[in-house]
């Protein structure tokens, strides 16, 4: 197991590449289990999550094979089973259940796993697909589901849910008739997956709004689909430009999709601009508090608010951060003050007293943004900071070391 040593206090300046998305591209590659021919996708990052679902999809009959950030999966004969000690590593290996069931009409996908952010339950996927004729059976901690076709549906959320749209739009790509998906997740990465589905010869409309609605069509083809940019890491990468008072360039910078991020980051008292050459983000003006609550897209995305929690403990004066998504994620609380941030926790909201001072200490990472959160802590800290159980990280950052150190940052990788 790695941990990252990081000597703080170094404006960070230069350019950063944004990878493709995570979030994005695993969706996208459970998809591929749609097509009767190969798909080619590029832009897709090299993480562990990545690495896990290639994994899962070989041993569901898929033929995968990766070149740098160009990924082929072509279709084989294909097994219902998704084990769980692939599954209980990665919360999204659930996405596979829509598309077997579509293809094969069977699946049995253990119940997932993966970041300790609160209960994520599958119920809406599973509501959904039985609505368009699957039935399912709970044994020995997998799903059993089955169907003789899946049949177009009117299926209403009782709230957006990223992976139960994306879940049940693969389904409805191929399912007989007519699908209307209502209070759907309106996120970037949802419109991805429908983009690249059409790319393949599905027939979609409404995405990115609440209404989704699906055409089934007989057989989907394969398609040469890029990734979109990871907005995610790239808003990490604007708090790591203003917790460090630097300047950074980010090149293929989702700027529209990170629209709430980049609002809130202006109100604390950063520049954000478009240029011919990317997204210039400095701050070389004392930090002001803000206050922030994590909404659906297109509201400000929880798996933004550890990172700009550490921006609050930079910034002068309150901050109020309330948390609406998720009942468990102020984990990397206690951890930021360790490092001497002010926090108080009440329920779902959190209140920062900014002192624009963190001293280097030693962390532990609670989940994916909760390591974000510590290591942007550790760049603006006095002293060095050592960030421990770093999986986390790396199942959603490629090599974030690499990229940081590149603009200025010292960190290290050490085994523990």
């Amino acid at each position: 197991m790695d941990k990252l040593i990081i000597e703080g206090g170094v404006p960070l300046t230069g350019t950063i590449d944004v990878s493709g998305s995570k979030n994005a591209a695993l969706p996208i590659l459970f998809a591929a289990i749609l097509a009767s021919r190969a798909a080619i996708l590029d832009n897709v990052p090299d993480l562990r999550d990545i690495h896990t679902t290639l994994k899962l999809l070989e041993m569901l009959g898929c033929r995968c094979d990766r070149q740098g950030t160009r990924i082929q999966v072509a279709p084989g004969e294909l097994k219902p089973e998704a084990p769980y000690d692939l599954v209980r590593t990665m919360r999204a290996s659930v996405l596979c259940l829509g598309p077997l069931l579509a293809r094969i009409g069977q699946a049995r996908v253990a119940l997932p796993g993966g970041c300790a952010i609160g209960a994520r339950p599958v119920d809406q996927h599973l509501k959904g697909l039985e609505q368009m004729g699957a039935r399912f059976e709970l044994e020995e901690g997998y799903i059993m589901g089955r169907c003789r076709k899946l049949k177009g549906a009117h299926i209403t959320f009782d709230m957006p849910t990223v992976g139960g749209t994306e879940n049940l739009l693969m389904a409805a790509s191929l399912a007989d008739g007519e699908t209307v998906l209502e209070n759907v997740a309106r996120e970037p990465e949802v419109v991805d997956l429908a983009n690249f589905l059409t790319a393949c010869g599905a027939r979609i409309e409404g995405q990115g709004t609440s209404c989704i609605r699906i055409q089934g069509v007989t057989e989907l083809g394969g398609a040469e689909y890029a990734v979109m940019p990871d907005r995610i890491e790239a808003g990490t990468f604007l708090v790591a430009a203003g917790i460090t008072g630097g300047e950074l360039l980010l090149r293929h910078c989702p700027f529209t999709d990170l629209e709430a991020v980049i609002l809130k980051l202006q109100s604390m008292g950063m520049e954000i601009s478009v240029t011919a050459d990317g997204v210039l983000a400095k701050c070389g003006n004392p930090l002001r508090g803000t206050d922030v609550t994590t909404r659906p897209h297109p509201g400000f995305p929880t798996d933004m608010q550890a990172q700009i929690m550490a921006l609050m403990c930079m910034a002068e004066g309150a901050s109020v951060v309330e948390e609406s998504i998720f009942e468990n994620r102020f984990m990397h609380v206690l951890e930021l003050m360790r490092m001497g941030a002010q926090i108080k926790v009440s329920g779902h909201t959190a209140m920062v007293r900014g002192t624009g001072r963190l001293i280097g200490a030693p962390v532990m990472a609670s989940d994916l943004r909760a390591s974000a959160s510590l290591v942007l802590a550790g760049l603006a800290a006095k002293g060095v900071t050592e960030v421990r159980r770093i999986y986390h990280l790396d199942r959603g950052y490629e090599r974030i070391e690499n990229k940081l150190n590149a603009v200025g940052a010292r960190i290290r990788r050490e085994a523990e």
